[in-house]
């Protein structure tokens, strides 16, 4: 597929989005270590300890702004980055490690905000949560299953805390940075492709040239 000079520019575009994905990831990262000095998951444990570090911890407030906003701006700007993949028709297999990178750490990205939704034990994440427990139930044969293994045993307690921050620390959080890692590799070596492809055109402009003279 012959790439246009608006293709290269979308290509481009996603390997500088590709960098801040990163950059967002070791923020939110960074910031959940230091969060977790002071956190303690368990009921009603995690509301006080956010709240201790907001109020008392020397820029704890400001520590657990920098993750929930990171937190978020990765979803949303791996959400835009695959959008402009697909506008600039990037669906050579060569991008297929690009492509499933890309898929899985916005997945990873998701399932951060979704194991971070209890772990503040607030009324709203707490309901939020409870509705979710009742989405995963519904599934067929392994529903309940999973409910189980999420919640510890069917009710929502301190051990469900812990089952969320467990994932949310140890797995998710790790296979997002790893995906961000292989993406941002993926998507450097298409930029090396892209400019190997544009010092051959001249090339290939002047030995056509020569032929026709």
């Amino acid at each position: 597929m012959q790439n246009t000079q608006f293709d290269r520019i979308l290509r481009r575009i996603a390997t500088v989005l590709s960098v801040v994905i990163l950059s967002l990831c070791l923020i939110y990262v960074s910031t959940g270590i230091l969060l977790s000095f002071y956190y303690e998951p368990t009921a009603g444990g995690a509301y006080r300890s956010l709240r201790m570090i907001d109020n008392e911890v020397a820029y704890g407030w400001l520590f657990h702004r920098a993750h929930d906003i990171s937190g978020n701006f990765m979803i949303a700007i791996a959400l835009v980055q695959i959008v402009v993949m697909f506008l600039g028709r990037q669906f050579r297999n060569s991008w297929l490690v690009a492509w499933v990178s890309g898929i899985f750490f916005t997945l990873s990205a998701i399932g951060l905000d979704w194991t971070a939704m209890l772990l503040d034990w607030t009324q709203e994440g707490y309901w939020r949560f409870n509705i979710e427990l009742g989405n995963i139930q519904a599934i067929p044969l392994v529903g309940t299953l999973l409910k189980d293994i999420i919640t510890g045993g069917g009710a929502i307690s301190s051990l469900t805390v812990l089952h969320l921050y467990t994932l949310h620390n140890y797995l998710i959080t790790i296979a997002a940075v790893i995906f961000a890692l292989v993406h941002l590799a993926a998507l450097l070596w298409q930029e090396r492709q892209m400019y190997a492809e544009v010092t051959e055109e001249p090339i290939q402009l002047t030995e056509a040239s020569l032929v026709e003279s």
